[in-house]
């Protein structure tokens, strides 16, 4: 049974290039596929997954089960480097979006629509020249043990290279990830904005929220077998 399934965290290799996107895909909206939202999966995956994949491999880690990735964090401990690099790539990906934007539905227009006129205003605010990351897990590995691994190998490998904090952006709403979640984990909310690209498809308000953790030891986050 899926529930009994044994997970594996581990570094994130080349060969897993392919399962990331797939996975950015299939939970890219509010943990579901993005597809009612965004039809263009090619250039989803690449704004969320390719410079963590190409360019910084060795900050991310996956979770496998029975030998299929059931889960990933995506890491960054070189913000500049990760901020150069996505403002190139916004550039060449919205130029992408532009030429295929007569092709695709309207809810995919809409999305687009939403991206240039409102999708910088609701990005709320980060620490500067501090890692970050973002965990994406499908249903069957959404376990407080599960995640607990993988942050405790990402906060590890942090530290080890001499970190002192990091922050992740994570999506919240009503009845998922809330503040508590956040402090079991160690973090504080730092700040959180509302982003209305949803508002079309789900009922509850949906919120962007930047959480912040102090590295202060090497030593592994407790795991529950919850």
């Amino acid at each position: 049974m899926k529930n009994q399934q044994a997970f594996h965290i581990r570094s994130y290799l080349a060969s897993d290039r392919e399962a990331v996107r797939r996975l950015c895909c299939q939970t890219g909206f509010l943990g579901k596929p993005i597809d009612p939202v965004y039809e263009d999966r090619e250039l989803f995956a690449d704004f969320l997954t390719t410079y963590y994949t190409d360019h910084e491999p060795e900050s991310s880690f996956v979770v496998e089960a029975n030998g299929e990735l059931v889960g990933y964090l995506l890491g960054s401990r070189r913000p500049l480097l990760n901020q150069l690099y996505s403002f190139y790539q916004n550039v060449c990906l919205f130029l992408r979006a532009l030429l295929r934007y007569p092709c695709y539905h309207e809810r995919s227009r809409r999305f687009v629509r939403w991206l240039l006129m409102n999708g910088w205003r609701e990005v709320p605010a980060a620490p500067r020249r501090t890692p970050h990351f973002h965990i994406n897990l499908l249903p069957e590995a959404r376990k407080v043990s599960t995640t607990r691994a993988l942050l405790s190998a990402y906060f590890g490998y942090l530290y080890r290279s001499g970190e002192k904090r990091v922050y992740g952006q994570i999506v919240t709403f009503e009845s998922r990830r809330g503040e508590k979640m956040f402090a079991r984990y160690g973090f504080r909310v730092m700040n959180r904005a509302e982003i209305t690209k949803y508002k079309a498809f789900h009922p509850e308000s949906v919120y962007l929220s930047t959480v912040v953790k102090n590295l202060e030891t090497a030593e592994p986050l407790r795991v529950s077998n919850r």
